[in-house]
């Protein structure tokens, strides 16, 4: 394959990872303006959040029949359409039960969306002989900074988030098609027999529980981070969208980082001193009674957060399967129920206890990376 036919391939992947992190990030940097609009308390907006991964959980099977069956990249594509329609009614739902719904569709389409195009990197990653993974999330985390950044400007300028996010949704559309024409042509194997419904296999169990702890912390700061510093630490709605710009910021240095360090210490050595900044970040979030030191809290966070999931995708790709968008769709199944059953919950203990009783808790997923870390069997290409 001619160099430049690598190189586009790697960028129009590296688009749609764009177009995951722009469009999530501009929904959560809209977060506590929209919870503050339905006049929602912490409770019944964790019970909206729910929505969200309960639709992602539900087509997850679904996904991986599909990509199954179909290319990669047509699965990519309408997920992303959807998820871009979507994004528009997330701005201008009227209701708390109409966000609700919106929510779980907008969860169905980012696990369309998401888990082909990392079947996609997984793809083209092949095609190198070094790390790439973790520059793929990278676009996603510096995507996620823009998207944070610009949602910043909108709730300055007193921009409605129907408004905003009807833009963003009209930008990433674009994007969407022009880049479809130069993703990766993946073949899929039409004789894989997977049931519908299934566990992960026992070899990509510690996977599915490492994407479990690390989805749990990475989704709670996406839907809660602004909201601690807000109602915890009584910071403006400026000052709760720049900690999370803070959050993003880290996490996208991370990641361009990741390839370099899994090159020099590997995978493993990068995963276990994640967990360890990951627990270091939300203690201290969790001990802070100031903003500035929260604040740097949340980086250690997004430090810690930032190479988990790549990584454990890209191991989990050397595992032979029929094709990666069957490895990912195993291992996805348990995690992703991070995503589904923790951010909600931090609603329900803070209704009854504090925010900082959520985060303490969720301080113990660094624990578990931690742990599991050194249960991974796979021989890693260093």
């Amino acid at each position: 394959m001619a160099e430049i036919s690598l190189a586009r391939l790697r960028r129009a992947n590296a688009v749609y990872f764009f177009i995951s992190g722009f469009g999530y990030s501009s929904w959560t940097s809209r977060i506590p303006v929209i919870k503050e609009s339905l006049k929602l308390n912490d409770a019944h907006f964790g019970t909206l959040l729910f929505m969200m991964p309960v639709g992602l959980i539900i087509t997850m099977p679904f996904t991986g029949k599909l990509l199954d069956h179909f290319k990669s990249r047509t699965i990519m594509l309408c997920g992303a359409m959807i998820y871009n329609v979507v994004l528009i009614c997330l701005g201008f739902s009227p209701f708390a039960w109409v966000l609700a719904i919106v929510l779980f569709f907008f969860g169905a389409s980012r696990n369309l969306m998401n888990l082909s195009m990392n079947a996609q990197a997984i793809g083209v990653q092949a095609l190198y002989h070094r790390s790439i993974m973790s520059s793929f999330h990278a676009v996603w985390s510096l995507a996620g900074f823009a998207g944070a950044a610009i949602g910043y400007l909108m709730v300055t300028t007193n921009i409605i988030p129907g408004w905003h996010l009807l833009g963003v949704s009209l930008l990433l559309s674009s994007l969407t098609l022009y880049f479809y024409r130069d993703t990766l042509d993946q073949v899929p194997d039409h004789k894989n027999k997977r049931p519908l419904f299934s566990l992960p296999p026992r070899g990509m169990l510690v996977f599915s529980l490492i994407c479990f702890g690390s989805m749990a912390c990475e989704n709670t700061m996406y839907d809660w981070s602004g909201i601690y510093v807000k109602q915890v630490l009584h910071g403006s709605n400026g000052l709760a969208t720049i900690a999370f710009v803070v959050y993003m910021v880290a996490m996208t240095t991370g990641r361009m980082l990741g390839d370099r360090l899994a090159d020099r210490f590997g995978i493993r050595f990068v995963i276990r001193s994640s967990g360890i900044l990951i627990f270091c970040g939300l203690t201290t979030t969790v001990l802070s009674p100031y903003i500035p030191l929260t604040m740097a809290a949340y980086l250690l966070t997004g430090l810690g957060v930032s190479c988990v999931v790549p990584f454990v995708f890209s191991l989990a790709g050397k595992i032979p399967m029929s094709n990666p968008g069957a490895a990912l769709a195993s291992i996805s199944s348990i995690g992703y129920l991070g995503f589904l059953l923790i951010p909600p919950m931090i609603g329900y203990v803070a209704q009854s206890s504090s925010l900082r009783v959520s985060f303490a808790i969720i301080a113990t997923m660094g624990l578990l990376i931690m742990y599991l870390s050194r249960k991974i069997k796979i021989q890693e290409k260093k």
